[in-house]
């Protein structure tokens, strides 16, 4: 996840099935507030990388 790309839309908060993804209270340089990917809660499904349109998400594989 690249936090400096971040625009602070939520389209990944309200996609994210598991709700791994929310609200951050941090800033990128930008002056958007950077959302919190909970690793541990994320199963890897990709909806956050196909709805971003700032390209914020990566895929990787274990």
């Amino acid at each position: 996840m690249n936090g400096e790309w971040c625009k602070s839309c939520q389209y990944c908060v309200k996609a994210c099935p598991q709700n791994a993804i929310s609200r951050g209270n941090v800033l990128n340089k930008a002056g958007y507030e950077v959302v919190v990917l909970d690793s541990e809660a994320c199963v890897g499904c990709g909806i956050c990388y196909t709805v971003c349109p700032d390209y914020v998400y990566t895929i990787a594989e274990e």
